[in-house]
């Protein structure tokens, strides 16, 4: 007969404890864009740009873009960021929220916009080029 798996007070307690502080982290940077909207928009467009993963006609733009892509997570709710995200959440083993909903929006919504002209480089080349510039002005 099988064993059952009952999980002690404690551990229970240190389990919750531990994702009750992952959801915290997770509220914080979404709330945290808030804060560096604009500086943070400007610095992933111009790596993006920079590091040629993004060829386009206009960086203003795309600029816009990307500060519009932040405003919207910062109203989103849990399941919209989730879905948002779902198809990318296996990139890296870990990833930060706000670098993976930009990441997500960059291929799939931004590769339409009118003044891009293509994207380049992996998917996880992307997403490290965005984390780098969210890991600046926000702490894990």
């Amino acid at each position: 007969m099988a064993k059952v798996f009952r999980p002690s007070k404690r551990e229970a307690s240190i389990l919750s404890k531990i994702e009750s502080s992952k959801e915290y982290a997770r509220r914080m940077a979404i709330s945290n864009v808030r804060d560096c909207l604009e500086a943070l928009s400007n610095a992933i467009a111009t790596k993006l740009v920079e590091n040629n993963l993004v060829e386009t006609n206009n960086k203003n733009s795309l600029e816009e873009q990307i500060q519009l892509c932040l405003e919207k997570l910062g109203r989103a709710d849990d399941f919209d960021i989730d879905y948002q995200v779902s198809p990318f959440r296996n990139i890296v083993p870990n990833p930060h929220v706000v670098s993976i909903y930009v990441t997500a929006f960059v291929l799939e919504r931004l590769l339409n916009h009118k003044d891009v002209i293509d994207i380049y480089g992996s998917d996880e080349d992307i997403y490290l080029c965005i984390n780098h510039q969210v890991s600046k002005f926000m702490p894990r």
